[in-house]
């Protein structure tokens, strides 16, 4: 087993969730450009969200049967597919139906690339050498997802919104290309259980393990928490702080400055510091940034909104970082991918439906009062971890840790 992270994988991960990331920044700033309500724009969110709740279990199935190659080419087919769709959608002005189906066929495309990802590194990087990885990975993520406000804002404030989705499609070709640099090997062979049993092992294993679980229950209030936020930030931003288009990517885009920052030191923060401290840094810092923003008043609204995303670029993906690597090096091989599909279900599983709760939110109870709705949710994710044996945790796993060992 190899060390370096593969160029190759590195493009494919790297570049799959930049597009989701500008994707969700072009469709959410061209519907509130537009003039939709909240309850729209939340929807939008949504279904664009909805692909990690609905996809991410039975492609972990598959990811643990099947070449994980064979997984990321589906996924820059879809990509490429759905964006194009998009893009046409939105050079009409058709902000509806067809949007919100066309955003969750190219957003299934990174969750198969993800689960893929999380089969295949263990594989071809040596377990010690999974901090740095995954930091690096996250590194090239934060980079592009730096740009990726930038560019819906300036397109949105310029009338062009489909540049965005348009820059999606080439990203799913330019994944198409690096899969065929990748390993062709299909894993072990296992015994075939049908779907549903396959599904529920990975989740039991999930449940019982005294890591995994309590990562589960903070990545389900946080993320419940932060699309509820994003369905909201957009016109809480324009409506309530009065600010432009542009001036909101400028301001979000500074999640990347934090997200980039998290990735360079986040290996030597997960070798010096105590894991346990790593993992109730990022969900508390999240409550923190929103909190401040939520109390800014509109003269302070670009200085806030970009605290804010600060805050959320930086710990959670210190998180991220941790918590990816805690769970390589502590689940089976056999259950790679449908361990990974119950986390990435219950980290990204949540979007829809956080991005719903806010956009209703929003319109029932005004914007102002529906940002208690995160605020609140990042508290539960913070306590998620403060409740359990994590806090406790001092140092990486370097080996597989079952649930019965662990008890």
């Amino acid at each position: 087993m190899s060390s370096p992270l593969p160029l190759a994988l590195l493009l494919t991960g790297v570049l799959s969730q930049f597009a989701d990331k500008l994707a969700l920044d072009t469709i959410s700033l061209a519907a509130t450009q537009a003039g939709a309500s909240p309850r729209l724009v939340g929807l939008l969110v949504a279904a664009q969200s909805a692909a990690w709740l609905l996809v991410s279990l039975p492609a972990g199935v598959y990811a643990d049967r099947v070449a994980p190659r064979a997984l990321i080419r589906l996924g820059g087919v879809l990509m490429l597919l759905g964006s194009l769709a998009g893009s046409a959608l939105l050079g009409f002005g058709l902000v509806g139906p067809g949007l919100a189906a066309s955003a969750f066929i190219a957003a299934a495309g990174p969750v198969t690339i993800a689960l893929a990802i999380f089969v295949l590194l263990p594989r071809m990087v040596a377990v010690g050498d999974l901090p740095r990885a995954n930091g690096r990975m996250e590194l090239g993520r934060a980079v592009l997802s730096f740009a990726s406000p930038l560019i819906a804002g300036w397109a949105v404030a310029r009338g062009v919104g489909t540049l965005g989705l348009l820059l999606c499609a080439v990203v799913g070709i330019v994944i198409l290309v690096a899969a065929g640099r990748l390993p062709s090997a299909t894993p072990a062979p296992q015994p075939r259980l049908a779907l549903h049993r396959a599904i529920a092992e990975g989740g039991a294993f999930v449940v019982r393990h005294p890591y995994l679980r309590p990562i589960a229950l903070c990545a389900i209030a946080w993320n419940l928490g932060f699309f509820a936020f994003l369905a909201l930030f957009v016109p809480y931003a324009a409506r309530v702080l009065l600010l432009e288009p542009t001036a909101i990517g400028l301001a979000s885009s500074i999640a990347g400055i934090g997200s980039i920052a998290a990735a360079i030191v986040g290996p030597t923060l997960i070798a010096r510091l105590p894991t346990g401290a790593l993992l109730i840094f990022g969900p508390a810092v999240s409550l923190v940034g929103v909190g401040a923003l939520a109390l800014a008043p509109p003269a302070l609204g670009v200085a806030a909104l970009g605290l804010a995303f600060l805050l959320l670029g930086f710990g959670p993906i210190l998180w991220f970082i941790t918590q990816t690597s805690l769970r390589q090096a502590v689940t089976p091989q056999a259950l790679l991918g449908r361990v990974s599909a119950t986390l990435t279900t219950a980290m990204y599983g949540m979007r829809p439906l956080g991005a719903l709760a806010g956009g209703f939110a929003g319109e029932w109870f005004g914007l102002q009062a529906a940002m208690a709705l995160p605020i609140g949710l990042f508290a539960l994710s913070t306590l998620a971890i403060l409740a359990s044996s994590m806090p406790r945790l001092k140092t990486m796993p370097e080996g597989e840790l079952t649930p019965r060992a662990a008890g």
